[in-house]
């Protein structure tokens, strides 16, 4: 199956960063695993862990009002952006909509709650070396001076990997966000041919998508859980997102159906 899943992958153009993991076996597929990409959405994840990390210490609170304004409404993904001003929102309403519905809007807000420094701290605390937030969404003015945010599928997986073990902030903080994940709404790519499958597989994901860009990285519970990342930059986005159904797909029917 690795010979397969790499073929595959060394025949696609563009810059691939790939990485799978058997929770159970413990059987690894890896390719460019530790490459730098630009992390489009995937980068709200380590956002979501600096929000439970701040509010394990007492420093946030999921309660916490805040307000929304037309003038900080950035394009895009999300809920808030098409929504009336002055609207209340909690703080946990914000992190949910940043993950179920990559609302760039609400991670805005957050970033700037939680600061980019104490996001970035977080992420070095982690271990994550090829992962930094140098800028918030949609801001042109320092994406035109090549301020980018990145990450690696490896880096994204070893933070699942210790999600699903709890190991992230405590047992309840990681329980809540792989319930969070499991409510992704945008299901074209990791899930699109398991959401049929009957019964019903969870999976717990993120996706990002820009510009020649395209990413899913997630944890697939079968009987055997398993890990799958994709990411994916200068690529032809529909050749590629066709790539990581057809992939996640194979490796679900190996690990259900039989090794060979």
């Amino acid at each position: 199956m690795e010979k397969i899943i790499i073929n595959k992958l060394e025949n696609i153009s563009g810059d691939i960063s790939f990485y799978y993991k058997n929770l159970i076996t413990k059987e690894i597929i890896k390719y460019n695993e530790d490459k730098s990409m630009l992390a489009a959405s995937l980068i709200k994840l380590p956002i979501l862990v600096e929000c439970f990390n701040q509010i394990k210490q007492g420093i946030i609170s999921k309660n916490e009002i805040f307000i929304t304004k037309e003038k900080d409404k950035v394009p895009s993904c999300g809920a808030l952006n098409y929504m009336q001003e002055n609207l209340k929102v909690t703080l946990k309403d914000l992190y949910v909509l940043m993950i179920i519905l990559s609302d760039n809007y609400a991670t805005n807000i957050l970033i700037d709650k939680l600061g980019i420094k104490n996001i970035n701290n977080t992420i070095k605390d982690i271990g994550l070396k090829n992962t930094v937030l140098n800028r918030k969404m949609f801001d042109n003015e320092k994406a035109l001076l090549g301020s980018e945010n990145y990450t690696s599928a490896g880096n994204l997986a070893y933070l699942l990997e210790k999600i699903y073990k709890k190991e992230l902030i405590d047992e309840k903080s990681s329980e809540e966000m792989i319930s969070i994940l499991k409510n992704q709404r945008l299901n074209g790519k990791i899930p699109f041919f398991l959401q049929s499958i009957k019964p019903k597989i969870e999976i717990a994901h993120k996706t990002g998508e820009d510009t020649n860009i395209t990413h899913d990285v997630g944890i697939v519970f079968t009987k055997e859980p398993f890990i799958i990342c994709f990411c994916g930059n200068n690529v032809d986005i529909p050749i590629y997102e066709r790539l990581i159904q057809d992939i996640t797909y194979d490796l679900y029917k190996y690990n259900v159906k039989g090794r060979k």
